[in-house]
């Protein structure tokens, strides 16, 4: 199965799982020659021609023999198995790393690389990839999502686009009539899509700075309880023919409004041409609105034998080589560079609904925190798809699920 950049900003699909041991390197003998050989994975991206540029970025480096290989299916799993082994990559492409990798010692600090050029990267991505002060990865691209919604429909409605979560309640519920649903979060209702995303409207957080549950809140609990009335006013389209990732949904009218990302905008501007805006996820409360970003990131095996000629790889292609950044952002599908000087001078991201999205992820932009479990997740995100979805109290499923996440965070502390 096919992946591209969006998957790391949602729950993750279910996908086959190949094995990343045993004698397969990822290295051939029809290298160049230039150095030590070097072995790089990459996650198998829905997007044409993404395989044959990184295959040109790695052939252009001449000071070492890097080999792409490019990985279909659970490639979180590959790779998390292929780091305790010699048989696995010397650079790689990571949705994260995660805590356990870096507890682990399984990769390498990058805190060099980034001398001089710190502040030049998203704060938001480059926090998720930091632990202890130091620098585990380098950010590739932004991912972010947005709210779609159609300025005719809205307009002839009546309503102005909603800025707090009551006028997108209020919206939806208006939009909605017997052929268009007002909003369409996924055909759970939201559950997998917006994970933390009201918390952080509400002006809460999944975990603190200083390492405590962010959502212990009273706040938190009426946030959930207004995504769970878009569910209770029939407002929200469930079961699309496509999910949230995909704008088919929106383009083809059966929602006025949609929650997607920026890889949907080329779809949605050539459907609807100037007859379509975007919004961050609106503020609730003493809030302000968020918007989830993510990012794979390029990080280095502390198995490998080259460690230092993987480093100095990395630097050259998403530290100095500032070109082949913005090519693999926007050439291939529609994303926005890692780097704030990037994104700002980028021709694609200049105008319309693209800067839009540029500037929502500067100003609201969230990642999920590096101490945000696995566990600590699962037990989030089935509290509240009980709570969108069977009308479950808010307020009792989030005390449960600050308890858990509460005992996750105090065991992750101890491995520190």
């Amino acid at each position: 199965m096919t992946i591209s950049r969006r998957g790391l900003l949602g729950t993750g699909a279910a996908v086959g799982l190949l094995t990343a041991c045993g004698s397969n390197t990822g290295r051939d003998d029809g290298g160049s020659g230039h150095g030590p050989k070097l072995s790089q994975w990459y996650h198998q991206y829905g997007e044409q021609g993404t395989e044959q540029a990184v295959k040109k970025y790695a052939a252009a480096y001449k000071k070492a023999d890097v080999t792409v290989q490019w990985r279909p299916g659970n490639y979180d799993e590959q790779t998390a198995a292929a780091l305790l082994t010699d048989s696995g990559p010397d650079v790689f492409e990571v949705n994260g790393p995660t805590l356990d990798q870096i507890q682990g010692k399984q990769v390498a600090d990058l805190t060099e690389l980034f001398d001089g050029v710190k502040d030049d990267f998203n704060p938001a991505v480059l926090a998720p990839k930091t632990y202890d002060g130091r620098i585990w990865g380098i950010p590739q691209v932004v991912d972010m999502q947005m709210l779609y919604y159609r300025k005719s429909l809205l307009a002839d409605a009546g309503l102005r686009p909603p800025k707090t979560l009551d006028e997108l309640v209020d919206a939806a519920k208006k939009l909605t009539s017997k052929k268009t649903k007002g909003l369409f979060l996924g055909n759970d209702g939201g559950a997998g899509v917006l994970g933390g995303t009201p918390l952080y409207a509400a002006g809460l957080e999944l975990v603190t700075a200083d390492g405590k549950v962010g959502f212990d809140d009273p706040a938190a609990a009426r946030a959930l309880g207004k995504i769970r009335q878009l569910y209770a006013d029939k407002s929200l389209l469930l079961g699309a023919p496509a999910d949230w990732s995909d704008p088919s949904a929106f383009v083809q009218g059966l929602t006025a409004m949609q929650w997607s990302g920026l890889w949907a905008l080329p779809t949605v501007q050539k459907e609807f041409g100037d007859d379509f805006g975007v919004l961050p996820f609106p503020k609730d409360g003493a809030g302000k609105p968020s918007v989830p970003v993510g990012a794979y990131g390029a990080a280095v095996s502390t198995r490998g034998k080259h460690q230092q000629a993987a480093k100095d790889f990395l630097k050259w292609l998403w530290i100095d080589s500032t070109d082949r950044q913005e090519d693999f952002a926007l050439a291939y599908g529609f994303h926005i560079p890692a780097r704030l000087s990037l994104a700002k001078k980028a021709q694609k991201l200049r105008k319309g609904a693209a800067a839009d999205a540029v500037r929502f992820t500067t100003d609201y932009g969230y990642a999920q925190p590096l101490l945000w479990t696995p566990a600590g997740q699962s037990a989030y995100q089935d509290a509240l798809s009980r709570i969108i979805k069977d009308g479950a109290s808010p307020d009792s499923e989030l005390k449960k699920v600050v308890r858990k996440v509460s005992a996750e965070l105090g065991r992750v502390k101890k491995k520190s």
